[in-house]
């Protein structure tokens, strides 16, 4: 979905839009899944990355830009903990009990008019 709203900054507001978020790459080079006796499922995912294409807009009292935009986001870590309790009828279900991340660097490249 597209994000937009409006900050305070200083003497006035800044309104902002961003449109047309596409994740254009995603890598996991390290990723693995493992069993918690009792408990569920373990997956560990290490030093993945990703890199997410937008457009943008920006507007206050004194100016007004727009252009595209380039956020790559690397050294992502994350650890999610899946309990698989059984369901009523008896069928293995799954839930997120626990998520945790992390990320390393973000590099963000804004092309504008201005």
């Amino acid at each position: 979905p597209d994000l937009s709203g409006y900050e305070k900054y200083g003497l006035g507001n800044v309104k902002y839009n961003i449109s047309r978020i596409h994740v254009t790459a995603v890598e996991f080079p390290s990723a693995s899944i493992s069993f918690i006796p009792g408990t569920g499922i373990k997956l560990v995912i290490g030093n993945a990355s990703l890199t997410i294409d937008m457009n943008w807009n920006i507007r206050t009292w004194m100016f007004k830009d727009s252009g595209k935009s380039t956020v790559y986001i690397s050294k992502v870590f994350v650890t999610a903990i899946f309990s698989t309790p059984p369901d009523n009828t008896g069928h293995t279900s799954m839930s997120l009990t626990g998520c945790r991340t992390t990320s390393g660097d973000i590099d963000i490249k804004l092309n504008g008019k201005s």
